[in-house]
């Protein structure tokens, strides 16, 4: 893994910044699984700005290497239902380095570590690893998106 990560929450005006970040990070995945319903290259730049306003919700930059190498976003009502991580990502130059763990772990140590839910694509094993390598567990729920893709549930207690 290289060097620390710091997470830098995102203002307003960072809105337009998230959203290009995101479209760049997640554009393979899109043309890979075609899920132009779900994927978040395919999101305009309001859908990503009233995420930003949702109560509980709060953009994170993921900082190392004195650049903004991803982001990672919490929606954590502070009311013991469990936090969730949605989206996270790494910009594909940076991708590899131990970032996502390490921007995984910050956001625990400011939140807390325990009470955690995600979901990621069921055939994209490199998340699949990361996530339960983070102790992270699969519920056994999956959604079925396309003949291509489906999405895999995971909880943290």
């Amino acid at each position: 893994m290289s060097g620390d990560v710091t997470l830098r929450k995102a203002v307003r005006e960072d809105i337009g910044k998230v959203w290009k970040m995101q479209v760049e990070a997640f554009r393979e995945l899109l043309e890979k699984y075609e899920d132009y319903d779900t994927n978040p290259a395919a999101e305009d730049a309001e859908r990503v700005a009233a995420r930003f306003d949702m109560p509980g919700s709060v953009y994170y930059f993921i900082v190392a290497e004195g650049e903004d190498v991803g982001v990672i976003r919490v929606i954590d009502n502070k009311d013991g239902t469990r936090k969730r991580i949605s989206p996270l990502w790494i910009m594909p130059e940076y991708r590899g380095k131990g970032y996502a763990q390490l921007a995984m772990q910050e956001a625990e140590r400011i939140h807390g570590a325990d009470n955690w839910s995600l979901d990621t694509i069921l055939q994209e094993e490199g998340n699949l690893h990361l996530y339960e390598k983070m102790g992270y567990r699969r519920t056994g729920e999956t959604h079925k998106i396309n003949d291509n893709m489906d999405i895999v549930f995971f909880e943290k207690d």
